[in-house]
């Protein structure tokens, strides 16, 4: 099994086939120089940081932070509501790359903090971030401690970049 067996809802509510996103890199190869896919899935689990529908979550953030890339309807990262994906994502790797001592301490008190982190390889908080390959293996999991461009070098790699 790949993410790419694994279908979600987009923020409308429809059916969105993850085998797409295969279909989309061969275009990225064509058409977009070493592009990187972002899939944005809100959830409201965490701090209730993301209280409201799916039309107010997308305008938020795409007049906030303009955001262009692919957001999707809210879900549930944990218990027994959890999106497929996440399942999914969660059993491939279960603990986050978390770097430094204060960013470890600050993950344990998040930790303490989460009522909906319960398992072993529970979503801690928003903004854990998966990084998968172009054949739909999941390569990392970083904590939301870990900057985007903390995870360059891997994505460079992955994107054959020098």
């Amino acid at each position: 099994m790949s993410i790419y067996d694994i279908k979600v809802q987009n923020r409308k509510g429809e059916e969105f086939a993850l085998a797409e996103l295969k279909c989309l890199e061969e275009l990225y190869k064509k058409y977009h120089d070493r592009g990187l896919e972002i899939l944005d899935f809100p959830c409201n689990q965490f701090g209730h940081e993301a209280p409201g529908n799916d039309d107010e979550i997308h305008q938020f953030c795409t007049l906030k932070y303009n955001t262009t890339f692919d957001q999707f309807k809210k879900i549930d990262v944990n218990g027994e509501n959890a999106s497929p994906l996440y399942q999914y994502l969660k059993g491939q790797i279960q603990n986050d790359e978390i770097n430094g001592t204060k960013n470890k301490l600050a993950m344990k008190g998040v930790e303490v903090l989460s009522t909906t982190c319960k398992k072993p390889g529970d979503i801690k908080w928003n903004f854990t971030k998966f990084l998968i390959d172009k054949e739909g293996k999941v390569i990392g999991r970083y904590s939301p401690t870990i900057k985007p461009e903390e995870m360059e070098p891997k994505i460079k790699e992955l994107l054959n970049i020098n």
